[in-house]
């Protein structure tokens, strides 16, 4: 197989994604709760999750049009979080598009993201018969595990202690696992073992945290025009993300210093961000942030070489290194 037979596959899948996103809600009333739905579902995204399920079903031999629908669902639940997300941050934009909250208003929000959720169960529950229980758990536990570290990440904002380690659990749960729970859904739509469970489990977290770090050090370093979002928000919000805590660690060895004042005051404005970024670069913040997702990616492609030989293996592979290589 060659890159350009991979490449082939991978946009064949974000089309098809992109089709059943467009076509999923036909309700049109009442319009206050579908419009909205629409609004996001129609929004562009990477459908790195979607990807996921699709690659690792191929991988094991899976049903195609019940791994569409899945990869349906845990896009549907990407951006059900999404809509949540918004609210708690008071966010106005998403992908350059304005949030729900701020186009209609906060009872609204919740309600389509309730609905979202609701539609991505629905959906994942087009597994085969023979893994519907064991996918449905697979995909509460997800449930469960992204609700406490979104807990745990709110947390973060009310304490002046949180470290490096305790930020990369909350990766762990926020990020992780919907991209572990996506690998394994993908796999279950065919006939993994319990070891390729487990092995598609460790896969998740290296990619959840390549892929985390990898979107905050872009928060800083991306291209403003795809970005879609402010740059520097994380740090004009006082966000403990990886590069303020990775800067505030290296601050402790030698004292207190520029970035503790910036925890302090709660964040920095808008035209301190070229400074900021420019004292983390001679600090090394962001070349560390660049290492780890590098460490990341290659520990994801190394358990990624002893899952069964194909196509689909080889087109997590590509993902992988894109999403890794990733500019916005």
């Amino acid at each position: 197989m060659t890159p350009s037979m991979i490449q082939e596959f991978l946009t064949t899948n974000q089309s098809e994604v992109e089709a059943g996103l467009s076509g999923l809600v036909s309700a049109n009333d009442p319009a206050r709760l579908y419009d909205p739905v629409r609004h996001v579902l129609n929004s562009k995204g990477k459908r790195f999750r979607p990807q996921l399920v699709l690659c690792a079903a191929d991988a094991f031999a899976g049903n195609r049009q019940a791994a569409l629908q899945v990869a349906l669902g845990m896009e549907v639940f990407h951006i059900f979080t999404l809509v949540h997300d918004d609210i708690m941050d008071e966010a106005d934009s998403r992908r350059g598009r304005p949030t729900i909250h701020v186009k209609w208003d906060n009872p609204t929000a919740i309600l389509a993201g309730d609905y979202l959720l609701g539609k991505a169960s629905e959906l994942v529950a087009s597994l085969p018969d023979t893994s519907l229980r064991d996918g449905l758990k697979v995909f509460n536990d997800a449930v469960r595990i992204l609700c406490e570290g979104q807990i745990r990440d709110m947390e973060f904002e009310l304490r002046a202690d949180v470290t490096l380690d305790e930020y990369l659990l909350m990766i762990d749960q926020k990020t992780s696992a919907l991209l572990q729970a996506s690998l394994k859904l993908g796999a279950m739509t065919g006939n993994p073992t319990s070891d390729d469970l487990v092995r598609l489990n460790q896969i998740g977290r290296h990619l959840g945290q390549a892929f985390q770090i990898q979107d905050d050090l872009l928060d800083l370093t991306a291209d403003s025009e795809n970005w879609g979002k402010p740059i520097g928000g994380d740090l004009i919000s006082g966000k403990k993300a990886f590069l303020l805590l990775e800067a505030l660690r290296l601050e402790r060895q030698s004292g207190k210093g520029y970035f503790h004042g910036v925890q302090e005051r709660g964040g920095i404005e808008e035209d301190e961000v070229d400074s900021a970024r420019n004292r983390m670069r001679e600090m090394g913040v962001l070349e560390t942030a660049k290492r780890s997702v590098i460490f990341h990616s290659e520990q994801a492609l190394a358990e990624l070489s002893h899952l069964p030989d194909g196509f689909g293996r080889h087109a997590l592979s590509a993902l992988t290194q894109k999403m890794a290589a990733r500019v916005y």
